[in-house]
């Protein structure tokens, strides 16, 4: 078994450990207080724990598969948050074709852009080549009412679910000295960090949280729960540094920088949903809402996470 899987499957392990104790946990919580299922609190957080299991093993699957099987569960992950994202938006029968392309065109190509590992095409092939084409298609269907909205609207769907998304698997195409068939621990590493500072945003929120960061757009993010949230987060990530390239210091300002972009991340999708008068995008995975509320975070950390590594670490 090479070092790298044996990593992987320490990291396992030990997030397996963990959602058993949660698990554990939420059942005496449960048998305790409401064993009829009274609780909303006590019921969400089982809910929550029970899909915490089923990402985490469909996760692990596709690690163990490999290359291909990450970047078919991103590509997989970006076609679910793509159709969440353009249920909610404006949209005219004008826009089917622009739509069309989209979804079987665009979505497809930018992930076997990453298959190949054309840097110079896929780091530029949404927001250069689909933002200039899509609103032309559009635009040939002879559709003006709200055309900069729709247009606007789709385009900044692409941008989230598909091209910031991307980024994650895109972390395996990275040539870092000494680090050869490691990359997907880097995966790891920043889903990791990232989920888990949400996490422990929420705890420290409700543990100390008085000071609301915007309270007219998420009123349980607080600044109690995010200074706490995003140091504990960070200390994990500096724990986490053996299974990077980076050095304990290195792997610490890597988790601050990410927990960062995974907070604003959050917040800016949350003032989306405000916008659009909802509570979640979705309702597919139970206890976490859609495919969009668990991928917030990490889309806005991982074109940045990338950029990083690739710019200071690779050849």
């Amino acid at each position: 078994m090479s070092s790298a899987l044996q990593d992987f499957f320490l990291l396992l392990g030990g997030i397996l450990a963990f959602l058993t104790v949660a698990t554990l946990i939420g059942a005496a919580l449960r048998t305790r207080v409401a064993p009829d299922g009274s609780n909303p609190a006590i019921e969400n957080l089982n809910a929550r724990i029970n899909a915490w299991w089923a990402m985490v093993v469909l996760m692990a699957l596709a690690f163990i598969i490999g290359r291909t099987g990450v970047i078919l569960l991103f590509l997989a992950c970006s076609f679910a948050a793509l159709r969440e994202f353009l249920t909610l938006t404006t949209k005219s029968r004008a826009d089917h074709w622009a739509l069309l392309v989209a979804f079987a065109i665009v979505l497809p190509l930018q992930y076997y852009l990453i298959w190949i590992d054309w840097y110079g095409m896929y780091s530029i092939m949404i927001p250069v080549y689909a933002f200039l084409i899509m609103p032309i298609i559009a635009a040939l269907r002879g559709e003006s009412k709200d055309f900069l909205i729709r247009v606007a609207e789709t385009q900044w769907a692409l941008m989230i679910c598909v091209f910031c998304a991307s980024h994650v698997p895109a972390l395996l195409t990275l040539d870092i000295p000494d680090y050869a068939g490691r990359n997907v621990l880097l995966i790891a590493f920043l889903i990791v960090v990232v989920q888990l500072s949400d996490v422990l945003q929420y705890v420290w929120g409700k543990l100390l949280g008085k000071h609301q960061v915007a309270p007219n757009l998420s009123p349980s993010k607080t600044w109690e729960g995010l200074i706490g949230g995003v140091l504990s987060a960070t200390l994990i990530g500096t724990l986490l540094y053996w299974i990077t390239p980076f050095s304990p210091l290195e792997a610490a300002g890597m988790s601050f920088v990410i927990t960062l972009m995974g907070f604003f991340g959050g917040l800016v999708m949350s003032a989306i949903k405000r916008d659009r008068g909802i509570k979640d995008w979705g309702h597919l995975i139970a206890g976490h809402g859609g495919f969009i509320d668990r991928l917030d975070s990490v889309v806005f950390s991982a074109p940045i996470f990338f950029h990083i590594v690739r710019y200071y670490w690779t050849v």
